[in-house]
């Protein structure tokens, strides 16, 4: 098979929701499907030993949620399929944001019977800042739900995002029926066999058919009839406003029970776009004419417990990875090779002698890789556009319990810091013995001390601060001149760069009053 039909088989997508709204059990259900495992694992299923396939922390497996994006691939009708899972919880939104950097397109789950929520409205945000296709999937048909049309409405009015349905549904909860085919022009209707099971009982239905109407009832049909009239009127699917990002296609279906995952994955695979190009500092990145690029996105440590190791993850941009190469790593400044490379199912891992642009994959990283870093083969040296980042809302002072394990301590702290989960700062003069940990979101905390003991074994103590806002210093302003303000204190990152933490809103703007040339800057990007 040549470069390019490779490069055009593959599909890079990420799924994002609110939490609980099914987006771990809908991404079972697609390996499930793609035959990448044999039983899907319920996420609330905490009783059992199964938990989410893409759930491979300990917190994830003992509450039960999503606190780190997780990397999948399948093959599926001839296309070669990478998923990104990313959190739905708002506290990690931060680790979603990277993620969606990395995807072609994204799936947007939406629980049927609450409509859009808060947090779906924040990852939309970044989807439509990168111009990505978004597809909907309205789930938990098998529930009681709002009205389809209704739910439509929600979408259109509170994204802004005009909306197609490819099928349509026969009622909720009790009374699903089954979903319209509008392409087809077809009930199909389902029989549920068992939540972590590929369903096999389906029937194929005429809408013209007498005996349709005995099957599916009067007055649903009727329903169904009415529904289609309304939607033939207005609803037409413009496959180049869904490449844009204007348009989403909306499937119905049950993630749970399997109710229309399997049309959904075969509509959205054909409608999803192969890899395009990447913009960078040399200009557009063309996935199949330039050599071996890539970037960094995620940085994770201990997925292997055993081997306590670090894992980068890349998405490969352009041409064809082998292993072993020898590539740039531009922002070390030095050529590479790229060994123990793997592809992911979760924490289980494949060795990969090949990938190409749209994969991702994870390479040992023995700690020279940052979150934005860029890989390239070209003597060019091009840098991929920058990562966003977050400045961190809630601030505390970090402090071992026991001093004897200092080394295991810093080790923790530093490795989960170079993931991007935590950002931490040093007083000014007094260097890692006191400990500032920044999050965006307080149960980042929770993960921390978490992981601090069931990773690394050290027992930590929290002492939260009432700092709030953070600016960095960019004019070449000594700390120690800076005319403060009483909520007001100086640290450093941990690349030794000075910075201020303030309790108050107003305190940035007076001290720049105060300090005439003073230039202060909230955080930005990881530059790719």
């Amino acid at each position: 098979m040549s470069l390019r039909e490779e490069i055009e088989k593959r599909r890079t997508f990420a799924i994002i929701s609110h939490p609980d709204a099914g987006k771990t059990t809908l991404t079972e259900k697609f390996l499930l499907y793609g035959g990448a495992i044999n039983l899907a694992g319920s996420v609330k299923g905490r009783k059992t030993a199964r938990h989410a396939v893409s759930d491979w922390m300990e917190i994830e497996k003992e509450r039960g949620i999503s606190v780190t994006s997780s990397v999948l691939q399948f093959h599926y009708n001839g296309l070669c399929v990478n998923i990104l899972d990313t959190p739905g919880h708002q506290d990690f939104s931060e680790d979603t944001y990277r993620t969606l950097m990395a995807a072609d397109c994204a799936v947007m789950v939406i629980d049927a019977s609450k409509g859009v929520e808060a947090q779906t409205i924040k990852l939309f945000k970044v989807c439509v800042m990168r111009h990505i296709p978004i597809f909907t999937f309205i789930n938990k048909l098998d529930r009681e739900a709002k009205d389809p049309f209704e739910l439509l409405d929600d979408i259109e009015h509170v994204l802004g995002i005009a909306t197609c349905p490819v099928n349509w549904p026969l009622g909720s909860g009790k009374n699903f029926k089954g979903i319209y085919e509008r392409d087809r022009k077809c009930i199909t209707t389902f029989k549920a066999e068992g939540a972590g099971q590929r369903e096999i009982a389906t029937e194929t239905l005429d809408p013209a058919d007498p005996k349709t109407r005995e099957k599916i009832g009067g007055p649903a049909m009727d329903q169904l009839l009415d529904d289609l009239e309304m939607l033939d009127a207005v609803a037409e699917m413009d496959e180049e406003a869904v490449a844009e990002g204007i348009l989403s296609p909306v499937f119905f279906g049950s993630a749970l029970t399997n109710f229309g995952v399997q049309t959904f994955l075969e509509h959205f695979l054909q409608m999803a776009p192969a890899p395009g190009a990447h913009n960078s500092s040399g200009g557009l990145i063309d996935p199949v004419e330039q050599p071996f690029s890539a970037f960094v996105f995620k940085i994770q440590a201990n997925m292997n417990k055993a081997h306590r190791d670090r894992i980068a993850f890349m998405r490969i941009c352009s041409g064809r990875y082998e292993a072993g190469m020898e590539v740039n790593h531009v922002q070390g400044g030095r050529k590479i090779r790229l060994s123990q490379s793997t592809q992911m199912m979760a924490q289980e891992r494949t060795i990969v002698e090949e990938a190409y642009a749209g994969d991702i994959i994870g390479v040992f990283d023995p700690g020279v890789f940052s979150i934005g870093d860029t890989l390239c083969l070209s003597d060019e040296k091009y840098r991929f556009e920058g990562i966003p980042t977050f400045a961190p809302e809630h601030f505390a002072r970090l402090r071992q319990v026991d001093t004897m394990k200092r080394k295991q301590f810093l080790k923790g702290v530093s490795q989960i810091a170079q993931e991007g989960a935590i950002q931490i700062f040093q007083e000014m003069k007094g260097g890692m013995e006191e400990i500032i940990v920044g999050v965006v979101g307080v149960l980042q905390f929770d993960v921390l001390m978490f992981r601090l003991k069931n990773e690394y074994n050290v027992e930590a103590g929290l002492e939260m601060l009432p700092y709030e806002y953070i600016r960095w210093i960019v004019s070449p302003t000594a700390p120690e001149s800076i005319q403060g303000t009483s909520d007001m204190k100086r640290v450093m990152d941990l690349k030794g760069n000075p910075l201020l933490l303030f309790a108050n809103s107003w305190s940035p703007g007076m001290v720049l009053d105060r300090n005439p040339g003073l230039k202060l800057a909230e955080f930005g990007t990881n530059q790719a």
